[in-house]
């Protein structure tokens, strides 16, 4: 299965998947991750120029959901999503 890059996705189990990065709030070298921040850009931190972070979803619940569960995931080597204009 091939996913987007930037998508994120909630696993049930505690290992993080190739071309995953945990949402965790990191931050990272726009050079290395040139295509990511293409689309996430500075809107979780960073300072735009040399670096921008991944959202940090850790203690997040998912929708309808009444306890933390899962870990969320967000695709750093996938299929660029292209738009229909």
């Amino acid at each position: 299965m091939e996913y987007y890059l930037g998508e994120v996705c909630c696993f049930a189990f505690n290992f993080t998947p190739r071309g995953f990065m945990l949402c965790d709030g990191r931050l990272l070298p726009i050079n290395r991750y040139q295509a990511l921040f293409a689309l996430l850009g500075p809107n979780y931190g960073g300072d735009g120029r040399t670096t921008f972070a991944l959202p940090d979803l850790r203690g997040k619940s998912p929708v309808d959901g009444t306890q933390p569960g899962g870990h969320y995931y967000i695709c750093v080597s996938g299929i660029f999503p292209s738009r229909e204009d």
